[in-house]
């Protein structure tokens, strides 16, 4: 019974959190071959062989240093690291859901394609429940069943969940691996034996990333060099990602300290390397290492955590209301001058109407 009532508080810590969805009769008139002629099948088949020959599937195999080491887990750091793979756990089973949906979906219509995205969410799936054992060494777990009868929808149009999926997959990857790299060099930080399986995972992470590199070519106006709309949206979606995971992770900078990291130093190096592998298909990119970009993003943090302190003070909400106005409105101008920087025109592909696909 106690067990049960965990699993359930576990989920509600969460808040009910959002997961994406989509115009799936779009994403099927995308993914059509009859439809769409721009479709390289011969890329997506040879990415569904990569799949189906499951680098990891012996991978995640629990032994007996991951209780022992929860055990010796206390205090705040407990706290922050509970916390860490909660959302974690959350955002591999958003993944899941939407991955699968889609390999549904797409079955009649591209059946290579959706057996890919049939794959992708084994890989989520397996993921999710490798950190939800994790949690069990706390005891604690996250009731999934629970999450996926409460979870509520962010719609995005096909296109945006092609933009935001290669990102957040491809800064998963130097994520994982630039922590992995980070504990190897640094074994007295290991915290948890869970960092040492992020070699081989961040390699699900990227290949997920090829998949969606290799679609967005396939809709030749989404990283055309020739389209101002889509170099817009390909500088907009990097920036929502970076400034994103900039400001969350500076508010969790402690589980970084406890695994003897360097929020900042970690995050500047995920984002510029992000940005160099996101270079190769995007028709324009952020120029982070532009010695003003991280100046301003550390100015956003400040403000951030000036933000944050206004909702635990004791002062009455219409005046933390007004406190907030002219801190927002700081930060929306931060933003905009980042936005409106000179960008890296980039991007490996163009298009035109005579030739299909072309370097």
């Amino acid at each position: 019974m106690m067990r049960r009532g965990v699993k359930k508080a576990a989920a509600e810590t969460i808040l009910t959190p959002r997961f994406y969805t989509t115009d799936f009769d779009a994403m099927e008139e995308m993914f059509n071959p009859e439809k769409n002629p721009e479709l390289d099948m011969s890329a997506f088949e040879a990415l569904l062989m990569e799949f189906k020959t499951d680098y990891n599937q012996r991978h995640f195999v629990r032994n007996e240093t991951f209780k022992k080491a929860a055990e010796g887990i206390t205090g705040p750091t407990r706290r922050i690291f509970v916390e860490f793979l909660e959302r974690s756990c959350t955002a591999e089973f958003s993944g899941f859901l939407l991955y699968k949906e889609l390999g549904r979906r797409l079955r009649n219509t591209n059946p290579v394609v959706a057996e890919i995205f049939t794959l992708m969410s084994r890989d989520e799936a397996r993921h999710a429940g490798f950190l939800n054992k994790a949690m069990s060494d706390f005891n604690l777990a996250l009731d999934l069943g629970f999450l996926t009868k409460n979870r509520k929808y962010t719609f995005f149009e096909p296109k945006f969940i092609l933009y935001a999926t290669y990102l957040s997959e491809k800064i998963g990857y130097w994520r994982y691996i630039s922590i992995y790299r980070h504990l190897q060099r640094n074994p007295d930080c290991q915290l948890y034996p869970i960092f040492e399986y992020f070699e081989n995972w961040c390699q699900d992470e990227n290949r997920h990333g090829d998949f969606f590199s290799a679609m967005l070519k396939s809709e030749p106006g989404l990283v055309s060099r020739d389209d101002w709309q889509a170099k817009l949206l390909c500088r907009f979606f990097c920036l929502s990602v970076y400034i994103t995971m900039y400001l969350n992770d500076h508010q969790r900078s402690a589980l970084y300290e406890t695994l003897g990291m360097n929020t900042t130093e970690f995050n500047q190096h995920v984002i510029i390397e992000t940005n160099k592998t996101t270079a190769r298909i995007f028709p324009a990119v952020p120029n982070c290492e532009h010695p003003e970009f991280f100046v301003k993003m550390d100015k956003l943090i400040e403000l951030n955590s000036k933000l944050s302190g206004l909702g635990g003070s004791d002062a009455p909400e219409w005046l933390k209301n007004a406190q907030r106005v002219p801190i927002v409105a700081q930060m929306a101008t931060l933003m905009l001058q980042i936005f409106f920087m000179k960008p890296i025109e980039s991007g490996s592909w163009d298009f035109n109407s005579e030739t299909r696909l072309a370097y």
